[in-house]
């Protein structure tokens, strides 16, 4: 997809109502985590962001996605966008994408165009309240992995999220005793699953709003 061509979709389908939990719904493991979609946002629960970046790799449109390290916690080893917990000194959520992807992978904030924040999602694995931010860079950036938080950079071409042989479903064994059926997308060879697909899942409905 061409890069040029999708922001403007980006941004008319950014100017309408957000699709949010009918397009989060199409990507929800199952049995569908009913906390996820009714949460009060009076209940006491972290606040995060993640930036979804679109820069252009010759013509095309294409964003980063990271693997997460082995670690004892809930996100272990997952597939993710680059982001992180809202700090104190954060003026907002854009501020916190910005500051997370920096740390993480290298984006320098000022090279970063924002095009608008999409619906938030509730985590209750981790207790994050995530806010999405949708950006793009005329260049490719200059990514720069953290080795503490961040296993391998993959970059990815948008136009693939709209192949029906990249979303697929599979059984999930989450604990010895947990196992749920998910959609997913297959990202090189990669399992992206619960909320980054649910994300994902928002951004195409977003750009087809656009059309």
């Amino acid at each position: 997809m061409n890069f040029k061509e999708v922001l403007p979709l980006f941004e008319r389908g950014l100017n309408q109502p957000l699709p949010g939990k009918k397009a989060h719904h199409l990507m929800s493991p199952l049995p569908v985590d009913l906390e996820r979609f009714e949460f009060d946002t009076q209940k006491i629960h972290l606040k995060g962001s993640v930036l979804i970046l679109l820069y252009p790799q010759g013509k095309d449109a294409f964003f980063p996605l990271i693997k997460r390290p082995v670690y004892q916690g809930v996100h272990s080893g997952q597939i993710a966008f680059p982001g992180g917990k809202m700090e104190p000194s954060d003026a907002d959520e854009i501020q916190t994408a910005l500051r997370e992807a920096s740390e993480e992978v290298g984006i320098y904030p000022d090279q970063v165009r924002v095009l608008g924040k999409m619906s938030d999602l509730y985590i209750p694995a981790s207790n994050f309240l995530v806010s999405p931010i949708l950006g793009f860079s005329e260049t490719i950036p200059q990514f720069i992995p953290e080795e503490r938080e961040v296993a391998r950079i993959i970059p990815t071409p948008l136009r693939n999220l709209f192949l029906p042989e990249f979303c697929k479903r599979k059984t999930l064994e989450i604990t010895p005793n947990i196992k749920i059926e998910t959609p997913y997308f297959e990202v090189e060879k990669e399992v992206v699953w619960g909320a980054t697909a649910m994300i994902l899942s928002e951004l195409l409905q977003i750009m087809n709003n656009g059309r």
